[in-house]
């Protein structure tokens, strides 16, 4: 977004961050110079695991159930999020790009985000499943599924606040009755399935759920991201077949030699 850009843009701008991550078999934070970003089975309060291939960072997901993309921000400056699943841009339903609403975090401040934004109060929770059932294929866009993203900018005035307390890493959630959420400011390559074991995963436009935010003002200190994550996924199965996830092999049964392999005991056999 250009700084010069409508007031009502820059107001409406709400974030959204995507995470990558480490190693293969990585710890399950992205950590990055500006934003860390966790991927959580909200059913099973699982920190999905960051898997390392070919230069791209994946999660695998479980069918059916509802995730969460965990921001945080370690910087001592608001920083304006805009995230993306499958594409699409998760507040406004937008077909994503960089000049679009996002997620402001304070310094210290971290947020799930967990479904596609209706209103300043209510969400359709993230839920893995089929491409075909994911919202962005049901809206017409299914080129993109199976990509998180977030683009990251730092504020034009430098915010100043006290340096927050730094506590390990928790599940954040929205306390009912309270705006707990950050404020907020109003392509990838699909992958071919070569010997896929299951249908491609995307995301679900899940049940409505209480997740309220609040309203800022931001103003990019330039149209372009200072940072953008990326973080693939698919089902445990398909990354196992595309060798992202290493297969379990049963090890081998012990082998004893038999110093006389073709001894039979000696008495006439019975007939076939």
């Amino acid at each position: 977004m250009n700084p010069k850009t409508s007031p009502l843009t820059r107001r409406m701008a709400l974030g959204a961050i995507v995470g990558s991550a480490l190693l293969t078999a990585l710890p399950a934070m992205a950590q990055h110079q500006m934003v860390n970003v966790r991927v959580i089975n909200r059913d099973s309060g699982e920190i999905l695991p960051l898997y390392r291939h070919r230069g791209e960072f994946w999660v695998a997901g479980e069918p059916g159930a509802r995730y969460a993309v965990e921001l945080y921000n370690p910087t001592r400056g608001r920083l304006l999020n805009v995230v993306s699943v499958d594409g699409v841009n998760v507040i406004t339903g937008e077909t994503a790009d960089f000049d679009q609403p996002g997620y402001v975090l304070a310094p210290g401040q971290r947020y799930d985000v967990s479904g596609w934004r209706k209103s300043r109060r209510e969400i359709a929770a993230f839920e893995f499943t089929r491409l075909s059932r994911s919202y962005a294929a049901r809206t017409g866009r299914p080129d993109d599924v199976g990509v998180i993203g977030v683009a990251v900018f730092r504020e034009r005035r430098f915010y100043r606040a006290p340096e927050p307390e730094i506590r390990p890493y928790e599940r954040s959630a929205p306390v009912p009755g309270e705006d707990t959420g950050p404020a907020f400011q109003g392509k990838s390559h699909r992958w071919s399935e070569p010997s896929a074991a299951g249908p491609q995963l995307g995301t679900g436009h899940g049940d409505r759920e209480r997740d309220p935010v609040g309203r800022t003002d931001f103003e990019r200190r330039s149209s372009r991201p200072d940072e953008i994550v990326r973080i693939r996924y698919d089902s445990r199965a398909n990354l196992m077949a595309m060798g992202i996830i290493p297969a379990y092999q049963r090890p081998p049964r012990e082998y004893h030699p038999r110093a006389f392999p073709d001894a039979r005991p000696g008495y006439v056999p019975d007939p076939e």
